[in-house]
């Protein structure tokens, strides 16, 4: 049977002798199936120099049909980011602890790999979050993408922030608070469930806002339509030193009185997984839920 993708990158988490070993292991299943490999440049570093061709990342997104990431949730969401704008693939070997998102265990890679490779798997289109802080002071905007999350939060300082949060410009509300995560439905099992919201379907077309420790009782988080663009301005206050987090991987700065508008990518991101994959299962698996004590 030909192979569903023929050009494939690979990615691993940098410094660790596991994920060496189980990018060298997957780069000779690879091959043996007749598919090209190509390592992401830092990599290839990493593994001490196997010997096989390697590209930057952006050459992984120009000449891959199939990106496969080796670690965890992490490695995948920041090649998320690099891939979603070229329409590539991605599919995770999990070497995490808590990974909802890479789902391949090295035990049996051989075989799921094998699988995928023969057109057995499940595709998945999930949405993505695109930011762009206006700066009231001028200059160029800042720009970033997140798969799960953006977060307005302080930074380095003990005081609350105040925040204006509107939603296709009309007004929701103004409040203090630790800051406010918008969340992707992907995103619902991340830092927005630690802070008390919903688990949502991952391919759901819906936005979720969540504040962090808000001084309210009153305020619980907000699901909104996908196609919403949520903006939020830090308000004026000498005391008041916030940041934008995508991802929790990739930090912009904000001053008081800067424009924080977020709304869904136009792409979303492919993710692939074996045919067997269950996202109730993985819940089950993640959260230690049907346990007995």
């Amino acid at each position: 049977m030909d192979n569903a993708f023929h050009c494939i990158g690979l990615i691993g988490k940098f410094g660790e002798a596991e994920v060496s070993a189980t990018v060298l292991d997957l780069a000779r299943i690879l091959r043996k199936r007749g598919c090209e490999v190509l390592l992401e440049q830092q990599t290839a570093e990493n593994i001490f120099n196997p010997g096989l061709p390697t590209a930057t990342i952006g050459g992984l997104a120009e000449q891959c049909d199939l990106v496969i990431t080796v670690g965890g949730d992490g490695t995948l969401l920041s090649t998320a980011r690099q891939m979603v704008d070229h329409d590539v693939p991605l599919l995770g070997v999990n070497l995490g602890r808590l990974g909802f998102l890479v789902d391949v265990p090295p035990v049996n890679m051989a075989e799921s790999i094998g699988a995928i490779l023969d057109g057995q798997f499940q595709e998945e289109r999930r949405l993505m979050l695109t930011t762009r802080i206006v700066h009231h002071a001028g200059g160029e905007d800042s720009v970033g993408d997140a798969l799960n999350d953006v977060v307005v939060h302080k930074w380095e300082v003990a005081r609350m922030i105040e925040t204006e949060t509107w939603i296709n410009g009309r007004f929701v509300n103004s409040m203090r608070s630790d800051g406010l995560i918008i969340s992707t439905p992907t995103g619902s099992t991340a830092y927005a469930l630690s802070a008390g919201g919903p688990i949502l379907e991952p391919d759901l077309n819906t936005l979720l806002i969540v504040p962090i420790c808000p001084h309210t009782m009153s305020y619980r988080p907000i699901l909104i339509d996908g196609d919403s663009e949520i903006e939020i301005i830090v308000k004026e206050n000498p005391h008041s030193h916030a940041q934008v987090t995508c991802d929790g991987q990739i930090n912009l700065g904000v001053v008081s009185g800067d424009r924080i508008r977020i709304r869904r990518k136009e792409k979303p991101i492919r993710l692939l997984h074996p045919v067997q994959h269950d996202h109730y299962e993985i819940l089950r698996a993640k959260l230690h839920w049907s346990e007995h004590y």
